[in-house]
């Protein structure tokens, strides 16, 4: 048996551990816990940063208190026991790291003392997404192996999953050929479209520029900005109005149009599904927007 709480941290490696640290405070007003660990709130930290060649280390996630770690380890099988928790690895060679419950039950955010969270912080670390080479296999592993289960289909192209009322907590999306695996980006939850408009000019002026969005998602419903971090090689998005899911949700396949990704307009451009210097250099310069 094995049953995830919620999604607990992305590691990210980077080249410079202290500078990419200031560099994610100062533009996502994330707090440093401790070296190389940031928070949105009072969490213990959602992103930690390691020394290394550009690239996602690992997406951890904390296990349910029904479930601990001997039971964690009896599901999934091969495992390696690290950082206080299992680590696994998904068919592509993503690394997945399992946490125990972190017990007790806190109250609500605008209850709790302030500390050190910084005005206009995200209010949490929310999902992940991965292109894939291999959707069906993946599918299988994180449902199979990892317990969680299947929200929508776009089609056979896209798969989102929940383990909680979250519409979705990490998604599969095809990549373009030819296939492979890549890290796609990491989602923080914004109060509102109001607190997302601050947010990008805020980006904006320390140079950041959006690869896709605003936009409003047909699967899921949230409103999404994606702002490329050319330095460690993904993206982040902003959303708020995620779909809540009842308890009882079955699973839906959308058309694989453009409705069914944004009904306010198009679809992302080309280079939203490219890490390399060319797709960066047209993004930035907005080459395609002119064609």
């Amino acid at each position: 048996m094995i049953a995830l709480r919620r999604i607990d941290h992305v590691a990210l490696r980077t080249p410079d551990v202290a500078e990419a640290t200031k560099r994610w405070c100062a533009q996502f007003g994330l707090v440093e816990r401790e070296p190389g660990r940031l928070a949105c709130d009072d969490e213990p930290f959602c992103l930690e940063l390691l020394p290394g060649d550009p690239g996602v280390e690992h997406v951890a996630y904390e296990l349910r208190a029904s479930c601990s770690l001997e039971d964690a380890r009896a599901h999934v099988g091969e495992c390696e026991e690290v950082a206080g928790g299992l680590r696994v690895t998904d068919p592509e060679g993503n690394k997945v790291l399992l946490l125990p419950n972190r017990g007790g039950t806190a109250f609500t955010s605008h209850v709790r003392p302030a500390g050190d969270r910084v005005v206009g912080a995200p209010r949490k670390l929310g999902h992940v997404n991965f292109l894939t080479g291999a959707i069906n296999e993946q599918v299988d592993f994180y449902t199979r192996v990892l317990g969680m289960t299947v929200t929508d289909w776009l089609g056979d192209g896209g798969v989102w999953f929940h383990i909680n009322g979250d519409h979705h907590v990490m998604a599969l999306v095809n990549a373009v050929p030819p296939a492979h695996s890549h890290f796609h980006h990491l989602a923080f939850d914004v109060v509102d479209i109001g607190q997302m408009r601050d947010a990008l000019d805020h980006l904006a002026r320390h140079g950041r520029w959006l690869g896709w969005g605003p936009t409003r998602h047909g699967i899921g419903g949230n409103i999404a900005s994606y702002v490329r971090i050319v330095e460690e090689e993904c993206f982040v998005e902003l959303y708020c109005d995620m779909e809540q899911l009842e308890a009882e949700h079955a699973p839906r396949v959308y058309p694989d149009n453009r409705y069914s990704s944004n009904t306010w307009g198009p679809l992302p451009p080309r280079s939203y599904f490219r890490f390399d210097a060319e797709a960066i250099a047209s993004e930035r310069e907005s080459l395609e927007m002119i064609a």
